[in-house]
Formats: C-alpha cells, structure tokens, sequence
C-alpha cells in the first residue's frame, strides 16, 4: 500500500484537497456567498481534482527509466502494467466526474476542462518532461488550477448583477492564494531537483542544477524566495494591516518560515539541506491553507 500511495505522490494530493475544502468552508461558507455546489458537489469536485493530479503522477513514474534489471516502478513493487491500469482509471475518474459537475452548475462546456487537463498532464508527462523548467512549471499550475477550479465551479456560476462585487472579492482571493500556491511548489520543485539531481542528469533531463550546478541553484533559490514573501507581504498590507492578531500570525507562521528558506538555501549543499527546505515549504502550504479558514474571524 504504502508504494501505491508514494506513486500518486499521496501527500502532495491531501494538500490540494486540504486547500480546496479550505476555500469552500473558510471563504464561501462563513460569508454566505451565493455558491452552486453543496457538500457533495465539492466533495465531487475534490475527487476528480485530485484522480486527474494521480494520473499525472503515475504516467511520470511510468516515463522514468528505470535501471537494467528493474521488475517495475518503486524498485520493482508495482509492475508497469499495473501502473497503467492505474493512469487510465484515474483519468477516467477524474473526466468522467468533471461533465457530471459540468451538468450539475448548468454549463457542460466546461466539461472540456478537465479533457484539456488531462490531455496536457498527458503530453507533458510522455513527451515534454525533459524541456528545461517545464516540469517545475506544470507542477506549480496543478496546485493552482486546483484552486482556481473551486471558484470556476462553486463561485463563478452563481454570479448575479446583484452578488457580483461580493463574489469579485472572494474570488480575487482565490487568485492571490493561487499565485502565492504556484510560486512556492514552483521553488519546491526546483529545491527536490536539486536532491535528484543524479537520477535526472541520467534521465537525460535538462533541470536547473544540471544546467547551472547545484551552488548557482541554491543562490537561485534563495532569490526566488523573495516572490512568495512580497506576496504575503503586499497581502498583509492591503488586507489585514488593520489586525494586529492577523498580521503577527501570518509573520510567524509564514514569513518567518519562508525567510529561514531564503538564508538556509543560500549556502545548501548537501541533499539534507535541500530535504529540510523542502519540507519547510510544504508546511508553508499547508498552513496558508488553514490560513482561509481564519477569515471568518479576522473580518466577521
């Protein structure tokens, strides 16, 4: 079990649906904005969020080369044929979920997103993986199309001329986490590649720590830092410099993390440096996520 769960990246898949189920009960729920989907629509929209991100997942493991006398993926514990029952039963979930949501909100065109999405997942992971940057890229856009489709399903089809400024609001928000998503699982992906840097240089893969060294990498890294902390910072002062409580929790809990990244990868050499970066980012996106659930108290 636990090799099926490292195949479809497990962790990565409960900070989307953590994100998601944030939006819809931090955001939409406590400010009774005009919604379309109800608890089992977004439970739906979760589901399927998370089935196409499994497919991506599996085809790129499926795409690894794997070393002579390999049996199978994972050191030899899922076969490759296993893992491609798994690529389309996913996928099939994943679509097939997305024209029943598409019919449920009134708008089965939007059905051909999740066709759009699996298709690009499809051709990235089969043919574009090893093009400079667009790995780290198309992972960063999954997060943020995971966020961004709560509010094309749950928000945008309940627009009225009458609701239109209060649901413009909201909706803004979801944007700004999604860019701030994108920005740090873009940094996260550059640092994992740092760590993979072997195993990819003999996938033949053209990452930024093979093209620039690992040293002009971490410096790299440390500047990038800076977006993500600009972000929350331009955030904080134009939301929430009126509260004090809101402003000193979002330093604590996400500036300051992000600053501890910004120093530490300046020097990081060694695979538990980058490992320790790495995790430290993935709870920055963790708790931005629980961060939507404070709104409710912060601005009610």
């Amino acid at each position: 079990m636990q090799a099926y769960l490292k195949l479809i990246k497990f962790d990565n898949l409960i900070l989307i649906a953590i994100a998601q189920l944030c939006i819809k009960y931090g955001l939409f729920e406590p400010f009774d904005i005009d919604i379309t989907l109800n608890g089992f629509g977004i439970f739906l929209l979760v589901i399927s969020t998370i089935s196409l991100v499994a497919a991506e997942n599996v085809m790129l493991e499926i795409q690894h080369k794997e070393p002579i006398g390999s049996k199978g993926l994972l050191r030899g514990i899922i076969s490759e044929k296993i893992a491609n029952r798994l690529f389309i039963i996913f996928n099939v979930i994943g679509v097939a979920i997305g024209f029943y949501l598409s019919n449920i909100v009134g708008n089965p065109k939007l059905a051909a997103l999740f066709i759009i999405v699996s298709g690009i997942f499809y051709i990235y992971a089969t043919y574009l993986r090893e093009i400079f940057l667009l790995k780290n890229i198309i992972i960063g856009l999954m997060m943020a199309l995971g966020l961004i489709a709560v509010a094309i399903f749950d928000l945008l089809p309940a627009i009225t001329e009458q609701n239109r400024a209060s649901q413009k609001v909201i909706f803004l928000i979801i944007i700004d986490y999604s860019i701030f998503a994108f920005t740090v699982i873009t940094i996260r992906e550059i640092i994992k590649d740092c760590i993979m840097i072997n195993k990819n240089h003999n996938d033949g893969m053209q990452t930024l720590p093979i093209v620039l060294g690992k040293n002009r990498t971490s410096k790299l890294i440390s500047g990038l830092t800076v977006l993500p902390i600009g972000l929350i910072i331009y955030y904080i002062y134009t939301y929430l410099f009126s509260n004090s409580i809101a402003v000193v929790l979002v330093l604590g809990l996400l500036v300051a993390p992000l600053l501890y990244c910004m120093f530490k990868s300046w020097n990081a050499e060694s695979d538990k440096d980058f490992k320790v970066l790495s995790i430290v980012l993935k709870i920055v996106l963790f708790l931005a996520s629980l961060s939507l659930l404070l709104y409710q108290f912060i601005l009610l």
